[in-house]
């Protein structure tokens, strides 16, 4: 028997989350999503024979993956294949490469061969951070519905581990001198779309992960997660539909009781869980008046993540090159000024290139390459117009110096499938307000309480996963979006999480 009705808009992986927990307790779940496939930003993307994943291609905290299949009496392993990658990725500087691994005999290894002097630090950065994870991950697995929520003792116990003031830069200076050193534990404030000088310190958490539990890839993309999510909600009797855009959450005194579709078919339900785009969906899928907290003046004053130029390159050869590498910009502050303050597009810029087909060659055909370039630049908030002419300047200026930076040097000639992805088509065709690819900025005064609630606290029966919620963006941290929203849902029915 159905414990309630409950309506998914979007399948992101928060939604998706929410939806086989969900579905598994019992629930009549059914899953809107207006693309013809699943996964939002964690989808894949095709280009003739060669796969790749639209957004999210660094997979962490794999523990908080395998909580949630056990919770569904599942075994993620039977559904994916992972992969741990050693060396993780590849950071080049202008004067040096240098390879990150999660083998801290090999980390401490690299360390003494590039920074003689510094070695000893990332054994005291690994202590002395897996004591803050401790600390603050259980704070990011509970909701904030109410400000006496801070007042839970495991979020008091935090303060102190909080780092007020500092950024994460400032608190990996705690263990390493020397800059390129810092940089290699920093840079992860992009995986936020923040600059590692204002990133809050707390979030050395994230180089912490990386280097205590190691980055995995799942063979076919990070995007089989999203796949095999949908399949268990049907495997649990819970019905997906895609290509079925919501035009509107429907209320009724001050309660969510279900969403309009764009063909004005009206579906019922007595939870709405919403998974697209928080500003989006704020300003695109409730009546005007509805909302107050959240209207569109008070969402324009919110801080927003940087935005990322994106180019999918299908190759007709294959390249020996680390699956995960960083390339530096020369001067890297400046860069990440000119995105988090300038708000212009640098000529000197840092890119990602991802090269999965080392590690998954069924991603091309036989002897091919699908790379994936990312470079963070500034959201729509910058005077950019990203019309053909400036696309192509941009791209052009990327491989240029892709060619210049690395052993791609012919990268350009072998070209035979190609697709960029700007800030502008973030914000249309992908519906993400500003075009800010991580959402909410993860600044102290948009996290926990002052984030949007996973209890929506506008409307009654409505809640928000994904990451412009708590606990924020990043695939683990919007796992747990969802996870927190089932529980509260089911405490709603006053029916036990644990099964």
């Amino acid at each position: 028997m159905s414990k309630g009705k409950v309506v998914v808009v979007g399948a992101g992986p928060g939604g998706l989350t929410s939806a086989m927990l969900l579905a598994t307790r019992g629930f009549e779940v059914q899953v809107f999503e207006k693309e013809p496939v699943l996964g939002g930003r964690n989808a894949a993307l095709k280009l003739g024979d060669y796969t790749f994943d639209i957004g999210p291609t660094f997979f962490m905290m794999k523990f908080i993956l395998d909580q949630i299949f056990k919770e569904t009496g599942r075994q993620a392993e039977d559904y994916l294949d992972f992969k741990l990658l050693d060396p993780m990725y590849r950071l080049q500087f202008e004067d040096r490469e240098i390879y990150i691994s999660s083998d801290t005999e090999k980390m401490q290894a690299e360390i003494d061969r590039h920074f003689p002097g510094n070695e000893g630090a990332v054994q005291n950065f690994l202590s002395r951070e897996e004591k803050r994870l401790k600390k603050l991950l259980p704070c990011l697995q509970r909701p904030y519905s109410s400000w006496t929520d801070l007042l839970a003792p495991e979020v008091l116990q935090l303060l102190p581990r909080l780092s007020l003031g500092r950024s994460l830069f400032d608190v990996l200076g705690d263990y390493f001198s020397e800059e390129q050193l810092k940089l290699s534990f920093t840079f992860q404030a992009k995986y936020l779309g923040m600059s590692p000088w204002e990133c809050p310190g707390a979030f050395a958490i994230i180089p912490f992960i990386e280097h205590n539990f190691g980055i995995y890839h799942i063979q076919g993309g990070l995007n089989q997660i999203s796949e095999m999510m949908g399949k268990i909600v049907q495997e649990e009797g819970g019905q997906i539909h895609t290509s079925t855009p919501v035009s509107k959450i429907m209320v009724k005194e001050k309660r969510a009781c279900g969403v309009e579709l764009e063909d004005g078919t009206r579906v019922e339900a007595d939870k709405v869980i919403i998974n697209a785009d928080f500003a989006h969906a704020m300003n695109e899928l409730f009546d005007p008046g509805v909302l107050k907290k959240y209207n569109s003046q008070a969402l324009e004053r919110k801080k927003y993540s940087c935005s990322t130029f994106m180019l999918y390159l299908g190759l007709d050869r294959e390249y020996d090159i680390n699956h995960h590498n960083i390339v530096f910009a020369r001067n890297y502050r400046e860069n990440v000024d000119d995105i988090f303050k300038n708000f212009k597009l640098s000529d000197d810029m840092s890119i990602y290139i991802q090269n999965p087909t080392i590690t998954d060659p069924g991603l091309a055909p036989a002897g091919h390459s699908a790379l994936y370039i990312l470079v963070p630049i500034a959201n729509r908030q910058a005077p950019v117009e990203w019309n053909e002419q400036q696309v192509k300047y941009y791209r052009d200026l990327v491989l240029q110096t892709i060619k210049e930076k690395t052993s791609l040097k012919d990268i350009e000639e072998h070209i035979v499938q190609e697709k960029a992805i700007t800030p502008l088509n973030w914000e249309q065709d992908f519906s993400v307000y500003r075009g800010a690819t991580f959402n909410l900025g993860h600044n102290l005064s948009q996290m926990l309480y002052f984030r949007p609630r996973n209890r929506f606290e506008e409307l009654d029966d409505c809640f928000l996963v994904g990451g412009g919620t708590n606990p924020g963006s990043g695939l683990p941290t919007i796992y747990e979006s969802g996870r927190i929203a089932t529980r509260l849902i089911c405490s709603d029915y006053n029916l036990p999480y644990d099964l």
